[in-house]
C-alpha cells in the first residue's frame, strides 16, 4: 500500500522507530460485513499494519483472516442470548434476577475468552471498537472493563455510538452497568469519537477526555480513473444504459430515512423509476422494509436490494453469481442519496466523494456539526423534498460542468480533512501515548 504521507513529526519517527507495541488486538460484536463499524475497523488496521503493527481480531462474527480471528459466539449482539438480554433489560425500568444472573455467567465467560485471545496473539494494545459505547452486547461490555482494569491493559476504545444517542436505550433495566461501563474510564485507556458532539457529550457526561478521530478515506490513492460501471450491475436489475441509477448506500433501518429517497425518484419523473440500496436489509428486522416497499410501490417506484450482489471486493460468490464491489456500485451511480436522519459521522458520505459523485445529503446534526462547514459543494435537503432540491438534481445531472466541478472540489476536501494521513497522524498519537505511559510504569 502506498501512502502519500503527511510530513511526519519527529515524534511519530520515533514511534516508529521504538516502539514497544506489536501486536495489536480489534474487539467488537462483529467485524464483517460493510456497516461504518468494520469499515472503520478494516481503515485503521491498514494504518498501523502500514506503520508495522500486527493486526488480530476478537468479534462473534468476522470476515477477516481465520489464522489472525479469534470468534466467539456469545461476542455477536445477534447471539440468541444476547437478544434475550437485549430484550429483557430494554424499555423495562428493572430487571429480573434471572437476568443478572445470565449477564454476569456470560461476562465471565466473554472474560476468559478475552484473557484466551491477548495470549494466543501475543497482543499488547486491545481496541475496542464500540464494545464499550453501544450496549448491544452487555456481557462483553462488562468483561472487556474487568479485563482492562485487572491488567491495567493498554487500550484505544473507538466509540461510534452512545446509549444516550438512541431511544432505544432510554428506558432501561441496567443503567449500572451502562454507569459503570459503557464507557468507563480507567486509568490505561486512551478514547477516540468520531464527531464533535461525541466527544463534548462524553466529557459532559462521564467526565472523559478524548481525542476525535473522524472517518475516513484513502484519498491520497483515488480509484482508477477508466473505472466505470461494469455493464452487469444495470443488466441484472433491469436497467438499460440510458437510465438513471439513483443509489442509496446504506443499511434498511429507519434512521437512514429511505423514504426521501424514493420520494426523490418519483419526483424526477422518469420512465424507468429505479432506487437501488447497497447494504443489508436484516439488521433490524422486516418491518421498516415492508413499510418501504409499500411506499415504493404506492409511488409508483421500483426498490431493489442489490445486497447480494456486493462483496468486499469482485469476485464471484459460491454459487457461482458474479459478485461486485462496493466501489463498482458506486462508478455506476448518477446520483447518491443521502438522507439519513442521524449518522455518527457518514461513512457513505466520504465514499461518494471519494468516487466523485453528486450527492443528495439531509442536514443531520454531524453533518452540520463536523462536515458542511468544511465547505463540501451538496445538494442538502431539511428533512424532506422540495421544489429546489429537485431543481438542484436536474441542473447536477444536466450539465457536466456543474457537476465536475462539484465533485472536483469534493474531492479535494476530503483530501484535506478526511484521509487516511489525518487518521495515521491522530491515531498513532495515541498509541505513543500509551507505549510512554507503559514505559515509565514500575
Amino acid at each position: 500500500m502506498s501512502f502519500h504521507h503527511i510530513a511526519r513529526s519527529k515524534e511519530v519517527k520515533t514511534l516508529v522507530h521504538t516502539k514497544s507495541f506489536k501486536h495489536v488486538g480489534f474487539i467488537s460484536t462483529r467485524i464483517a460485513g460493510t456497516d461504518g463499524v468494520s469499515l472503520e475497523i478494516e481503515k485503521w488496521a491498514r494504518v498501523l499494519e502500514h506503520n508495522g503493527y500486527g493486526c488480530f481480531y476478537f468479534s462473534g462474527e468476522n470476515d477477516r483472516p481465520p489464522d489472525k480471528c479469534m470468534q466467539v459466539n456469545e461476542a455477536h449482539f445477534q447471539h440468541p442470548d444476547i437478544l434475550e438480554i437485549q430484550n429483557c433489560c430494554y424499555g423495562n425500568r428493572i430487571r429480573s434476577r434471572q437476568a443478572t444472573k445470565r449477564i454476569h455467567e456470560l461476562r465471565q465467560y466473554l472474560k476468559s475468552q478475552l484473557y484466551e485471545f491477548v495470549q494466543r496473539f501475543d497482543i499488547d494494545l486491545i481496541i475496542p471498537e464500540n464494545a464499550l459505547a453501544i450496549p448491544l452486547n452487555i456481557p462483553l461490555g462488562l468483561a472487556l472493563t474487568e479485563f482492562i482494569a485487572e491488567l491495567g491493559f493498554p487500550t484505544v476504545a473507538h466509540h461510534h455510538d452512545f446509549s444516550w444517542e438512541r431511544e432505544r436505550f432510554l428506558v432501561n433495566g441496567v443503567e449500572d452497568y451502562l454507569t459503570w461501563a459503557f464507557p468507563p474510564n480507567l486509568p490505561t485507556m486512551q478514547h477516540a469519537v468520531i464527531n464533535s458532539i461525541a466527544s463534548h457529550q462524553l466529557s459532559y457526561r462521564k467526565g472523559i477526555s478524548n481525542t476525535i478521530i473522524p472517518n475516513v478515506y484513502d484519498f491520497a490513492n483515488p480509484p482508477p480513473a477508466t473505472m466505470s460501471c461494469p455493464s452487469h450491475i444495470k443488466d441484472r436489475i433491469g436497467l438499460s444504459e440510458k437510465d438513471f441509477f439513483i443509489l442509496q448506500p446504506t443499511r434498511v433501518v429507519p434512521r437512514k430515512w429511505i423514504e426521501r429517497s424514493l420520494e426523490i425518484v418519483n419526483l424526477m419523473d422518469v420512465d424507468n423509476p429505479v432506487l437501488v440500496l447497497s447494504h443489508s436489509v436484516n439488521d433490524e428486522g422486516d418491518l421498516y422494509m415492508e413499510r418501504i416497499r409499500e411506499y415504493a410501490r404506492n409511488l409508483g417506484v421500483n426498490l431493489i436490494s442489490i445486497e447480494h450482489l456486493v462483496g468486499p471486493e469482485e469476485d464471484y460468490a459460491p454459487n457461482g453469481e458474479k459478485q461486485f464491489s462496493i466501489g463498482d456500485v458506486y462508478q455506476c451511480a448518477d446520483l447518491v442519496c443521502y438522507p439519513s436522519g442521524y449518522e455518527g459521522f457518514g461513512n457513505a458520505f466520504l465514499e461518494t466523494i471519494y468516487y466523485r459523485k453528486p450527492i443528495v445529503v439531509n442536514r443531520y446534526s454531524i453533518y452540520i456539526a463536523d462536515i458542511e462547514p468544511k465547505g463540501f459543494d451538496t445538494i442538502t435537503i431539511e428533512g424532506f423534498v422540495g421544489k429546489q432540491t429537485m431543481e438542484r438534481i436536474s441542473e447536477v445531472l444536466t450539465n457536466t460542468q456543474r457537476r465536475e466541478q462539484m465533485v472536483e472540489r469534493n474531492y479535494q476536501l476530503g483530501e484535506r480533512y478526511f484521509s487516511y494521513e489525518v487518521l495515521e497522524r491522530l491515531l498513532l498519537h495515541l498509541v505513543n501515548l500509551l507505549e510512554i505511559q507503559c514505559a515509565v510504569q514500575p
